[in-house]
């Protein structure tokens, strides 16, 4: 099977600006500005995680057209923005691959069609399920493939900042165990029960060790 590794971890955020407080507020240190997703309605602000991996926050752009087909990312379920209007949150993470036909043909879910899309002079490949929904409730990666290992992460400064450790929850943890073991990713998401479903990621911070 085709590589598959963490590429990053997505902050979903009622507005961007809320977005980028809060993560300034609990990591030190201020996103910096992305781009529009101009075919999802969307816009976003990055932090540097080290080399290749990074944090994305996303929200819904007010200025955008809003997209024919639903949001990515659950964003325009009522259920996550009633989540959303509590405050910002970890909801997702996303998986490089060389391959990812080969990748989402071994998933042992369902992640949506393989989508080209871009962002400013940013293009990949990326799932996306037709409703939008989250794979796994948020814990099964969405794959990507970046085109001639070009990756946000080369482009952003140094956050400082660093993922330890990425946990879950879930009602049924067996199954989604078994999607995560199926991408080769057993060792980057540990999963145990939850009457939720629930990501959490630690990250060393100059401030210490932070829990998203």
């Amino acid at each position: 099977m085709s590589s598959v590794v963490l590429d990053h971890l997505v902050v979903a955020a009622q507005a961007l600006a809320e977005g980028c407080a809060f993560i300034e507020a609990q990591l030190g240190v201020r996103p910096q500005p992305g781009g529009k997703h101009v075919a999802m309605g969307t816009h976003n602000a990055l932090l540097g995680l080290g080399p290749k991996q990074y944090l994305e926050v996303i929200a819904i752009d007010p200025e955008g057209v809003n997209p024919a087909r639903p949001r990515w990312y659950d964003l325009d379920e009522p259920r996550m923005r009633a989540a959303l209007a509590e405050g910002p949150r970890l909801i997702h993470w996303a998986a490089q691959t060389d391959d990812i036909e080969a990748a989402k043909a071994h998933a042992r879910i369902d992640l949506g069609a393989v989508h080209p899309v871009s962002r400013g002079d940013l293009h990949w490949r990326i799932t996306i399920p037709d409703d939008g929904h989250l794979p796994g409730a948020g814990l099964v990666p969405t794959l990507i493939q970046w085109p001639d290992g070009t990756n946000p992460a080369d482009r952003l400064a140094d956050s400082g900042i660093r993922l330890v450790a990425l946990a879950g929850e879930h009602p049924d943890p067996a199954a989604i165990r078994a999607a995560i073991a199926s991408l080769g990713l057993s060792e980057t998401l540990k999963v145990t029960y939850g009457r939720h479903p629930r990501l959490a990621a630690m990250l060393r911070t100059p401030r210490g060790i932070v829990t998203l």
